[in-house]
């Protein structure tokens, strides 16, 4: 009888997911791990990292269940990013459905930005928090506040997590020893640091009031990351617009041109990728396509949910689902709430 692929062991189901031509994105097979490190034996258990990011783990025991957090946090904000679209980044979960990230698709553009920013965004936070401690607070800011304004707080520490988040996410396409094409290296290098730059675009003041009776006299403020959900907001919006690329002789070495364009360079805040995406409509194993058979579609939506988009022309079936939600809530005073439950029959719709 086969084991479900489930439950492989870890380091058999990082195996699959990093017999690829190119393995960038090998780290967040972490997300499955449920081994917590604290020697450096462990690191040993993740036989497909280069050696550089076993040299990390060894010296940075800590730091890889900071990583592992990120993993996690790339597959379940991804997947909550693309909910309303045909790709709905499911192949991050399935290593046999991962072509479409790995192939220079405009799809595998999007996972390598958000993963370098998630990555870099989690170590950050983490300094804030207190989790690791390998670093602290991130520095005061130089310029002086506004009147009624105040540096304190704990910035979120963006430069150590910049620096720690590249070096670990960037290490395989920065190898000498080939493994995939010079053109897919400097794809996903270039995505990735669209991806921190956008992390850093995100970095905004928070303040906290002061006062009496809440007058908010004064401002204690600090530099913080906003939440990595919009983060992946603003990278969907690249993904829109991303640009296709070739790979071509630019004065003395081959660099990634604009396809239809090349009278100009590769902007450094725009998504790039080699090779046209599946339409996702039909499962493909080969392209990495579930197809969109039994996807819930919005029949009253004009946009990528709608069910003329998500169901490719190929119909839709209704069906009818009872929620129990409260109801005829009442304030108590003093202090409580109690409601009715409520019964009512919604219809849904599912893709032929």
């Amino acid at each position: 009888m086969k084991r479900p692929f489930h439950s492989l062991p870890l380091c058999i189901f990082t195996f699959l997911l990093l017999s690829k031509e190119c393995t960038g994105i090998k780290w967040l097979s972490l997300s499955q791990s449920t081994q917590h490190f604290n020697k450096t034996q462990h690191c040993k258990t993740l036989p497909g990292l280069v050696s550089s990011q076993a040299q990390l783990c060894r010296s940075n025991l800590e730091l890889m269940q900071t990583i592992i957090q990120a993993a996690r946090e790339v597959k379940k904000v991804c997947q909550k990013t693309f909910t309303d679209m045909r790709w709905n980044c499911s192949s991050i979960d399935a290593p046999k459905y991962l072509p479409d990230l790995e192939r220079g698709t405009r799809e595998s553009a999007f996972v390598y930005a958000l993963s370098a920013a998630a990555i870099s965004h989690t170590i950050a936070r983490a300094c804030t928090s207190g989790d690791l401690k390998l670093c602290s607070c991130g520095p005061i800011p130089g310029e002086i506040p506004e009147p009624g304004y105040r540096w304190g707080g704990c910035a979120d520490n963006l430069h150590y997590g910049l620096l720690m988040g590249s070096k670990f996410s960037d290490a395989p396409m920065k190898m000498k020893k080939k493994s995939g094409s010079n053109a897919n290296k400097l794809m996903h290098l270039h995505n990735s640091e669209v991806g921190r730059q956008a992390l850093r675009d995100s970095m905004v003041m928070k303040c906290k009031c002061h006062g009496v009776s809440g007058s908010c006299s004064i401002r204690t403020c600090w530099r913080g990351l906003q939440d990595l959900k919009d983060i992946a907001m603003d990278l969907k919006t690249k993904y829109l617009s991303a640009t296709k690329v070739v790979h071509r002789p630019m004065g003395t070495r081959k660099q990634l041109v604009p396809k239809d364009i090349d009278i100009r360079p590769v902007r450094e805040n725009e998504l790039v990728y080699l090779q046209s995406s599946p339409d996702f409509c039909m499962k493909n194993d080969k392209l990495g396509s579930f197809g969109t058979q039994d996807r819930q579609c919005n029949k009253t939506s004009s946009g990528s949910d709608s069910c003329d988009l998500m169901c490719c022309g190929r119909g839709y079936n209704p069906y009818s689902e009872r929620l129990v939600e409260r109801c005829h809530c009442k304030y108590h005073w003093c202090c409580y709430v109690t409601c009715k439950k409520c019964e009512r029959n919604v219809e849904r719709y599912v893709c032929k």
